[in-house]
Protein backbone atom coordinates (compact mmCIF):
# COMPACT_ATOMS: atom_id res chain seq x y z
CA UNK A 1 0.00 0.00 0.00
CA UNK A 2 1.46 3.37 -1.18
CA UNK A 3 2.51 5.39 2.47
CA UNK A 4 1.83 9.45 2.79
CA UNK A 5 4.77 11.75 1.77
CA UNK A 6 5.22 15.24 2.61
CA UNK A 7 8.22 17.20 1.10
CA UNK A 8 8.92 20.67 1.55
CA UNK A 9 10.25 22.95 -1.38
CA UNK A 10 12.37 25.55 0.58
CA UNK A 11 13.01 27.29 -2.96
CA UNK A 12 15.57 29.90 -2.63
CA UNK A 13 14.85 30.80 0.49
CA UNK A 14 16.77 30.81 3.92
CA UNK A 15 19.94 31.55 6.09
CA UNK A 16 22.17 29.50 8.65
CA UNK A 17 20.26 31.48 11.64
CA UNK A 18 16.34 30.76 10.17
CA UNK A 19 17.36 27.19 8.39
CA UNK A 20 18.55 26.22 12.53
CA UNK A 21 15.14 27.63 13.60
CA UNK A 22 12.82 25.66 11.16
CA UNK A 23 14.73 22.42 11.09
CA UNK A 24 14.89 22.30 14.77
CA UNK A 25 11.11 22.59 14.77
CA UNK A 26 10.42 20.51 12.17
CA UNK A 27 12.44 17.50 13.96
CA UNK A 28 10.91 18.22 16.96
CA UNK A 29 7.27 18.04 15.73
CA UNK A 30 8.28 15.14 13.66
CA UNK A 31 8.45 12.83 16.71
CA UNK A 32 4.67 12.76 16.41
CA UNK A 33 4.17 12.43 12.75
CA UNK A 34 3.33 8.75 12.65
CA UNK A 35 2.30 6.69 9.16
CA UNK A 36 3.63 9.37 6.63
CA UNK A 37 7.01 10.35 5.85
CA UNK A 38 8.16 13.97 5.74
CA UNK A 39 11.06 15.33 3.87
CA UNK A 40 12.42 18.98 2.88
CA UNK A 41 14.78 20.41 -0.49
CA UNK A 42 17.30 22.75 1.10
CA UNK A 43 19.25 24.85 -1.21
CA UNK A 44 22.47 23.58 -2.09
CA UNK A 45 24.56 25.95 -0.32
CA UNK A 46 22.58 24.08 3.12
CA UNK A 47 22.66 20.59 2.63
CA UNK A 48 25.28 20.00 5.02
CA UNK A 49 23.34 22.13 7.69
CA UNK A 50 20.05 20.14 6.70
CA UNK A 51 21.86 16.57 6.81
CA UNK A 52 23.81 17.69 10.25
CA UNK A 53 20.13 18.87 12.22
CA UNK A 54 17.98 16.07 10.30
CA UNK A 55 19.88 12.90 11.20
CA UNK A 56 19.01 10.10 12.92
CA UNK A 57 15.45 12.03 13.10
CA UNK A 58 12.00 10.39 10.64
CA UNK A 59 12.63 13.53 7.99
CA UNK A 60 14.30 13.20 4.96
CA UNK A 61 16.30 15.45 3.12
CA UNK A 62 16.69 16.69 -0.79
CA UNK A 63 18.08 18.93 -3.70
CA UNK A 64 15.82 21.15 -5.77
CA UNK A 65 17.80 20.24 -8.49
CA UNK A 66 20.60 17.81 -10.01
CA UNK A 67 22.63 17.95 -12.61
CA UNK A 68 22.07 15.92 -16.09
CA UNK A 69 25.86 15.52 -15.87
CA UNK A 70 28.44 13.58 -14.19
CA UNK A 71 31.50 15.09 -12.39
CA UNK A 72 33.81 17.10 -15.10
CA UNK A 73 34.44 20.61 -16.38
CA UNK A 74 30.42 22.02 -15.81
CA UNK A 75 31.09 24.81 -14.00
CA UNK A 76 28.19 25.60 -11.10
CA UNK A 77 26.88 22.09 -11.54
CA UNK A 78 25.96 19.97 -8.66
CA UNK A 79 25.79 16.34 -9.44
CA UNK A 80 23.28 13.72 -8.45
CA UNK A 81 26.68 12.10 -6.69
CA UNK A 82 27.30 14.95 -4.65
CA UNK A 83 23.81 15.23 -3.06
CA UNK A 84 23.80 11.43 -2.09
CA UNK A 85 27.35 12.62 -0.88
CA UNK A 86 25.38 14.60 1.80
CA UNK A 87 23.12 12.18 2.73
CA UNK A 88 20.25 13.20 0.25
CA UNK A 89 17.17 10.71 -0.40
CA UNK A 90 15.32 12.78 -2.56
CA UNK A 91 16.04 15.42 -5.61
CA UNK A 92 13.45 17.40 -7.17
CA UNK A 93 13.69 17.35 -11.22
CA UNK A 94 11.42 19.37 -13.72
CA UNK A 95 9.39 22.11 -11.41
CA UNK A 96 7.63 24.21 -13.29
CA UNK A 97 10.08 27.17 -12.24
CA UNK A 98 13.02 24.95 -13.33
CA UNK A 99 11.23 24.45 -17.47
CA UNK A 100 10.43 27.98 -17.04
CA UNK A 101 12.97 30.16 -15.85
CA UNK A 102 16.17 28.60 -16.42
CA UNK A 103 15.14 26.87 -20.14
CA UNK A 104 14.89 22.94 -18.49
CA UNK A 105 13.44 21.02 -21.62
CA UNK A 106 11.91 17.93 -21.18
CA UNK A 107 14.40 16.21 -22.42
CA UNK A 108 17.06 17.80 -20.11
CA UNK A 109 14.08 17.05 -17.33
CA UNK A 110 14.76 13.34 -18.40
CA UNK A 111 18.39 13.32 -18.27
CA UNK A 112 18.16 14.60 -14.97
CA UNK A 113 15.80 12.39 -13.84
CA UNK A 114 18.13 9.08 -14.66
CA UNK A 115 21.03 11.07 -13.08
CA UNK A 116 19.87 11.04 -9.43
CA UNK A 117 17.87 7.07 -9.77
CA UNK A 118 21.62 6.20 -11.10
CA UNK A 119 23.07 7.84 -7.98
CA UNK A 120 20.59 5.69 -5.87
CA UNK A 121 18.22 8.89 -5.24
CA UNK A 122 15.31 9.00 -5.30
CA UNK A 123 13.99 11.88 -7.87
CA UNK A 124 10.38 14.32 -7.41
CA UNK A 125 9.17 14.62 -10.71
CA UNK A 126 7.00 17.41 -11.83
CA UNK A 127 4.74 17.63 -14.12
CA UNK A 128 1.63 20.60 -14.61
CA UNK A 129 0.37 23.03 -17.04
CA UNK A 130 0.21 26.82 -17.58
CA UNK A 131 -3.51 28.36 -17.18
CA UNK A 132 -3.52 28.90 -20.59
CA UNK A 133 -2.90 24.89 -20.75
CA UNK A 134 -5.68 23.98 -18.62
CA UNK A 135 -7.89 26.89 -20.22
CA UNK A 136 -7.41 25.28 -23.68
CA UNK A 137 -7.83 22.00 -22.35
CA UNK A 138 -4.99 20.41 -23.11
CA UNK A 139 -3.71 19.71 -19.43
CA UNK A 140 -3.46 15.76 -20.13
CA UNK A 141 -1.43 16.36 -23.52
CA UNK A 142 0.71 18.60 -21.87
CA UNK A 143 1.11 15.92 -18.60
CA UNK A 144 0.87 12.94 -20.71
CA UNK A 145 4.17 14.80 -22.96
CA UNK A 146 6.15 15.19 -19.72
CA UNK A 147 5.41 11.66 -18.60
CA UNK A 148 6.45 10.11 -22.16
CA UNK A 149 9.78 12.00 -21.87
CA UNK A 150 10.83 10.39 -18.82
CA UNK A 151 9.54 6.66 -19.41
CA UNK A 152 11.43 7.18 -22.92
CA UNK A 153 14.82 7.00 -21.08
CA UNK A 154 14.45 6.12 -18.09
CA UNK A 155 11.40 2.99 -18.57
CA UNK A 156 8.20 2.56 -16.42
CA UNK A 157 10.08 0.25 -14.11
CA UNK A 158 12.00 3.33 -12.98
CA UNK A 159 9.46 4.75 -10.73
CA UNK A 160 8.99 2.02 -8.57
CA UNK A 161 11.77 3.97 -6.74
CA UNK A 162 10.32 7.52 -7.48
CA UNK A 163 7.71 10.24 -6.82
CA UNK A 164 5.36 12.35 -9.58
CA UNK A 165 4.24 15.69 -8.21
CA UNK A 166 1.63 17.13 -10.42
CA UNK A 167 2.06 21.27 -9.91
CA UNK A 168 -0.10 23.42 -12.01
CA UNK A 169 1.79 26.17 -12.75
CA UNK A 170 -1.43 28.46 -12.65
CA UNK A 171 -1.27 27.49 -8.88
CA UNK A 172 2.13 27.84 -7.65
CA UNK A 173 2.67 30.62 -5.26
CA UNK A 174 -0.61 32.66 -6.48
CA UNK A 175 -2.88 31.40 -4.25
CA UNK A 176 -4.92 29.74 -6.48
CA UNK A 177 -5.56 25.66 -5.77
CA UNK A 178 -6.88 22.71 -8.01
CA UNK A 179 -10.03 21.69 -6.62
CA UNK A 180 -9.80 18.40 -4.97
CA UNK A 181 -11.80 17.30 -8.26
CA UNK A 182 -9.30 19.01 -10.48
CA UNK A 183 -5.95 17.77 -9.09
CA UNK A 184 -7.73 13.87 -8.14
CA UNK A 185 -8.59 13.78 -12.19
CA UNK A 186 -4.89 14.62 -13.18
CA UNK A 187 -3.54 12.65 -10.67
CA UNK A 188 -5.98 9.45 -12.28
CA UNK A 189 -4.71 10.45 -15.86
CA UNK A 190 -1.06 10.37 -14.51
CA UNK A 191 -1.67 6.78 -12.78
CA UNK A 192 -3.26 5.71 -15.54
CA UNK A 193 -0.54 6.38 -18.05
CA UNK A 194 2.16 4.76 -16.02
CA UNK A 195 -0.46 1.51 -16.03
CA UNK A 196 -0.33 1.18 -19.49
CA UNK A 197 3.53 -0.17 -18.87
CA UNK A 198 2.90 -1.58 -15.63
CA UNK A 199 0.23 -1.42 -13.17
CA UNK A 200 1.93 -2.91 -10.30
CA UNK A 201 4.38 0.67 -10.87
CA UNK A 202 1.70 2.77 -10.61
CA UNK A 203 -0.31 1.25 -7.83
CA UNK A 204 2.70 1.74 -6.24
CA UNK A 205 4.12 4.98 -7.40
CA UNK A 206 3.70 7.67 -4.96
CA UNK A 207 1.87 11.18 -6.77
CA UNK A 208 1.99 14.49 -4.54
CA UNK A 209 0.04 17.30 -5.41
CA UNK A 210 1.67 20.58 -5.49
CA UNK A 211 0.02 24.41 -5.74
CA UNK A 212 -0.58 27.10 -2.61
CA UNK A 213 -1.24 24.04 -0.79
CA UNK A 214 -1.93 24.94 2.76
CA UNK A 215 -2.91 23.55 6.57
CA UNK A 216 -6.75 24.65 5.39
CA UNK A 217 -6.62 22.73 2.22
CA UNK A 218 -4.58 19.88 2.68
CA UNK A 219 -6.42 17.23 4.34
CA UNK A 220 -9.44 17.36 1.58
CA UNK A 221 -6.63 16.68 -1.38
CA UNK A 222 -4.96 14.60 0.71
CA UNK A 223 -8.05 12.22 1.11
CA UNK A 224 -8.27 12.34 -2.62
CA UNK A 225 -7.60 8.44 -3.76
CA UNK A 226 -4.80 9.24 -5.81
CA UNK A 227 -3.39 11.78 -3.64
CA UNK A 228 -0.29 10.50 -1.90
CA UNK A 229 0.57 13.85 -0.22
CA UNK A 230 1.81 16.96 -1.24
CA UNK A 231 5.36 19.35 -2.61
CA UNK A 232 4.87 22.23 -0.35
CA UNK A 233 6.78 25.49 -1.14
CA UNK A 234 5.71 29.07 1.24
CA UNK A 235 4.10 27.02 3.67
CA UNK A 236 7.18 24.51 4.47
CA UNK A 237 9.10 27.63 5.48
CA UNK A 238 6.75 27.45 8.67
CA UNK A 239 7.10 24.95 10.97
CA UNK A 240 4.03 24.85 12.39
CA UNK A 241 2.02 25.19 9.15
CA UNK A 242 4.46 22.33 7.40
CA UNK A 243 3.83 20.15 10.35
CA UNK A 244 0.06 20.48 10.59
CA UNK A 245 -0.08 19.93 6.21
CA UNK A 246 2.19 16.95 7.39
CA UNK A 247 -0.36 15.42 9.95
CA UNK A 248 -3.00 16.17 7.40
CA UNK A 249 -1.84 13.69 5.46
CA UNK A 250 -2.31 10.44 8.53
Amino acid sequence: MRGKLVAGNWKSNGDLAANGRLLGQVRAGSVALKGIEAAVCVPYPYLAQAQQGLAGSSVAWGGQDVSQFGAGAYTGAVTAAMLADFGCKYAIVGHSERRSIFGDTDAMVAQKFEAARQAGLRPIFCVGESLQERESGVTEQVVGRQLDAVLAVSGVAAFSLAVIAYEPVWAIGTGKTASPAQAQAVHAFIRGRIATGDKAVAEGVRILYGGSVKAANAKELFAQADIDGGLIGGASLVADEFLAICRSAV
